[in-house]
């Protein structure tokens, strides 16, 4: 199957899959101050910001999150206000299919709205990453029960024109090492190589193990990439010694 083409002018939509997703497939979600684009609170906490913010644009984002609130980022490639608390930043890379044997599975159910206790659950056992109560709409999402119990799943999240990420993979400890996480990544890169779309991953850099697996499927490299979260200034209470220091530690 051959990957959708860089859009118009040269931009890969993979590039910044966020913000691609917000004027595509995900038009529905999208909430926009400027130049900023963010998903609901309550889907998923990405948040496009162009390539080279200005000084109105981190102000856009901190008007759509609030004061406190996180800003989350995938390919950024500049650091916030220097008021700004970074929380969390990693290297990653992001992977495609390039031979990837999907294949529906017999045991797999898909899982809706109704299942989100029990998804939310399995996630904070196994925290795969950010799963929130409204991620599921995101796309298909797939589980497998053991005696009426989830006990592993994956499905989609963010939605570039042609391409649709393969996120929430996850397996209970207690049937680890059966392969039921690898069934299902197969099973949803099924579901979107049938919509006529490309599977894609991001992943840790450090993780090397789960990369590892990612290849051994049929995944390949397209790019190295970084992550990072940040929290907006909060206006009504200035920062003590103690709190600048540490979030200059962490910057």
């Amino acid at each position: 199957m051959s990957a959708p083409q860089p859009r118009a002018g040269g931009a890969h939509p993979l590039d910044d899959p966020v913000g691609a997703s917000l004027t595509g497939p995900h038009a529905h979600f999208a909430e926009r101050r400027g130049r900023i684009l963010r998903y609901p609170a309550d889907v998923t906490p990405w948040v496009a910001v162009p390539d080279r913010p200005e000084a109105a644009d981190w102000a856009d984002a901190a008007a759509l999150a609030g004061p406190g609130g996180a800003v989350t980022i995938t390919a950024f490639r500049e650091p916030p206000p220097d008021d700004w608390e970074t929380t969390f930043h990693a290297e990653g890379v992001q992977l495609v299919d390039t031979g990837v044997a999907a294949a529906p599975d017999p045991e797999a159910v898909r899982l809706g709205p109704a299942d989100v206790p029990e998804m939310l659950d399995l996630v904070a056992r196994t925290r795969p990453g950010p799963f929130l109560p409204r991620t599921v709409e995101l796309g298909t999402y797939l589980g497998i029960r053991r005696e009426g119990a989830l006990v592993a799943m994956a499905g989609e999240r963010l939605h570039p024109p042609g391409w649709s990420e393969i996120s929430g993979v996850c397996t209970d400890e207690s049937v680890r090492g059966q392969g039921l996480a690898t069934r299902l990544l197969l099973a949803v890169s099924h579901e979107i190589r049938e919509r006529g779309e490309t599977p894609f991953l991001h992943a840790a850099a450090a993780n090397t193990h789960a990369v590892g697996l990612y290849e051994s499927l049929g995944f390949a490299l397209r790019r190295r990439t970084s992550f990072l979260s940040a929290l907006v200034p909060d206006v009504k209470r200035p920062r003590t010694t103690a709190e600048t220091a540490g979030a200059a530690a962490r910057s």
